[in-house]
């Protein structure tokens, strides 16, 4: 990307202390990885990953997948209208079509995404060839590039590695929130020997680590670094919160002045607080805390969609 794209990130993004008693205590550094400061709309994880796919389109329309409340549909609908390219969404739960739209889709239409949406059993089997060729076709975009759920595939990955470089012998610990897990991929290859990568999934089920490994073996041909994942901190699933991790996330940002995104940053940064209470992190270890993204208007809502 060159200065005159606009798409053009501020890379490396910044690294800083957050110095935090519930840290410094058990003798643990945490560090802030300000992802969300690399492009003013497509943030954090959505650039490493999104940028590398538009690339693969050369010039193709979009065409990508999400529920009604998708950081991913809005991050390519912007991408689009930087790059005046057609993006189409397709949207998990055909009952939404005869609903007025929520902040979060109307800001895709807006960005000029159109939407197509599709009944949930069909969308579960989007993985199938012949599901995905009838999605297309309903959605009027078989020629349109296909950038998955999430937008983590191969090229993600392998974009989401310069991640872990930019922290290579900073921390001994790097976490991240984990979707569909591209991130944490790319991530854990670019750490140097010694570092370990922590992922923090905000969906429930137990289903991410076969992903990320999946996902490492396409882009590296095997698994690749040292990473692991605590599940106890999804809050019930994706597009969830609670009153309390509400006033987590509120807290921290009184402490640290740093905007918390609820749906992905809030669940990351409690869970690292509940493992530095319970010593998960040995006396001088320093954690870096990957912020993904900033907070959406309506971001703190509780909802089932994703």
């Amino acid at each position: 990307m060159t200065s005159a794209d606009p798409l053009a990130p501020a890379l490396p993004s910044p690294l800083a202390e957050a110095r935090d008693n519930r840290f410094s205590r058990h003798g643990v550094r945490l560090l802030l990885k300000r992802d969300d400061l690399i492009h003013p709309e497509l943030t954090g994880n959505k650039w490493r990953k999104l940028v590398p796919n538009i690339e693969a389109a050369h010039g193709r329309a979009l065409v990508t997948f999400g529920g009604a409340y998708s950081n991913h549909l809005r991050a390519t609908a912007a991408a689009g209208r930087l790059l005046g390219l057609p993006t189409i969404g397709v949207v998990r739960g055909d009952e939404l079509a005869g609903r007025p739209l929520n902040p979060s889709l109307a800001r895709c239409v807006a960005d000029g995404m159109r939407l197509h949406f599709t009944d949930r059993a069909a969308y579960r089997r989007k993985g199938e060839p012949e599901t995905l060729a009838a999605l297309l076709r309903a959605a009027r975009a078989e020629g349109a590039y296909v950038v998955p759920e999430g937008g983590s595939n191969a090229e993600a990955v392998r974009g989401c590695v310069a991640l872990g470089e930019e922290l290579a012998g900073r921390a001994e610990v790097v976490a991240v929130a984990c979707g569909t897990g591209g991130t944490l991929a790319g991530l854990a290859a670019g750490l140097a020997p010694g570092q370990r990568a922590l992922g923090v999934p905000v969906l429930k089920g137990g289903f991410l680590a076969a992903e990320v490994r999946a996902l490492q073996e396409r882009a590296f041909g095997a698994r690749t670094g040292d990473w692991s994942l605590e599940e106890r901190f999804h809050f019930g699933g994706y597009a969830r919160t609670t009153p309390e991790l509400d006033a987590f996330a509120a807290d921290f940002e009184d402490r640290h002045g740093v905007p918390v995104e609820r749906l992905y940053v809030a669940k990351l940064l409690y869970a690292l607080t509940a493992l530095a209470e319970e010593g998960a992190f040995p006396r001088g270890t320093a954690v870096a805390a990957v912020i993904t993204g900033r907070p959406f208007p309506d971001s703190t809502f509780q909802a089932t969609s994703r």
